[in-house]
């Protein structure tokens, strides 16, 4: 008897048998989740990108922040999601190559617990001073002149201990044996207000946010933390040329991360949709021209990984000079 009911079974018509085969990726929305508040620059980038990549795979991709920790709340969640293709991370250098020497005791491994579908950018800094509050800082030299004449008494505020805003002054301080005094703050917008409200010397901000700023007149921009200028802030020189510092850049980047183990079909299918989003000369436009992000050579996973891996290395290496750190 059980032999006969085999045997009808293998001879049913495909369309009768059952079902095992997994439905085709993707066949409901995708999150993008991203580890900063609403209005921070990983959610403009992520939900600018939502709306040409849900035409691309035909599904709503949403954008989800759940913020803290310096970006690790949402970093652990991918680290430990199903890698089925529904969730995805807009990370950062800060997030996944500054925290992993800044935190102790991170929950995840930056750098195995991810699968890297692509760079999404270089993200500078900008040496940022009021000029209300302190119009004697006209050029980097003033500023310079000052802190050497006051040692430790100039102060800069940060988006938060070991943020690339601190850590960007750091740098700095080091390469022109200057001492500056940290004064952190939770998040872009109380470190700016502390600028504009003289409470600090200078910011080093990220070039975003910090454009309509610079353009209305309520900050003054002494140098990009670029080798070449950024095209977004005209007339405003790099740090090494305005601060007589051969070779010096500090920046960061975004990238999309999945959850390790994604299957390589997804994790391509991402690539090349993503790829040719930032290849469009409109999105190129938006980038460079108003977020002050340089696109990304290197499109593949492979050397999105490679720059990862070099990025522990090096922001270990700053941290360890700066002595930030957080329990």
């Amino acid at each position: 008897m059980l032999r006969w009911i085999f045997a009808a079974l293998l001879a049913l018509p495909p369309t009768l048998a059952p079902a095992h085969a997994e439905e085709p990726w993707p066949s409901r929305p995708i999150t993008i989740l991203g580890g900063f508040p609403n209005g921070a620059g990983t959610d403009i980038y992520a939900r600018k990108l939502a709306e040409p990549l849900s035409r691309a795979l035909g599904q709503p991709v949403v954008v989800d922040n759940r913020s803290g920790a310096g970006g690790n709340i949402a970093s652990d969640a991918v680290a430990k999601a199903r890698p089925d293709g529904y969730l995805f991370l807009l990370g950062t250098a800060g997030t996944h190559a500054i925290n992993p020497g800044l935190y102790r005791n991170l929950p995840f491994d930056a750098l195995r617990d991810v699968t890297h579908v692509t760079l999404l950018g270089d993200v500078p800094n900008v040496l940022l001073v009021s000029p209300e509050k302190r119009p004697q800082y006209r050029g980097c030299e003033d500023l310079m002149a000052a802190a050497r004449a006051r040692p430790g008494a100039l102060n800069y505020s940060s988006t938060g201990n070991g943020a690339s805003t601190h850590l960007a002054a750091a740098q700095f301080a080091a390469a022109t044996g200057i001492e500056l005094t940290h004064v952190p703050y939770r998040g872009q917008p109380g470190a700016m207000s502390a600028l504009l409200a003289g409470d600090v010397d200078l910011f080093f901000n990220q070039t975003g946010p910090s454009i309509g700023p610079v353009r209305q007149g309520q900050v003054r921009a002494l140098g990009t933390s670029t080798l070449s200028p950024v095209q977004a802030l005209p007339g405003v020189p790099t740090i090494a040329a305005a601060c007589n510092l051969p070779g010096f850049e500090t920046s960061t980047w975004y990238g999309l991360f999945a959850p390790p183990g994604l299957p390589s079909a997804i994790q391509a299918r991402m690539n090349g949709e993503i790829s040719r989003i930032l290849s469009t000369p409109e999105f190129r436009q938006w980038l460079v021209e108003t977020q002050g992000i340089t696109p990304p050579d290197d499109l593949t996973p492979e050397g999105f990984r490679r720059i990862h891996e070099r990025d522990i290395g090096r922001w270990g290496e700053i941290i360890r000079q700066s002595g930030a750190s957080v329990d």
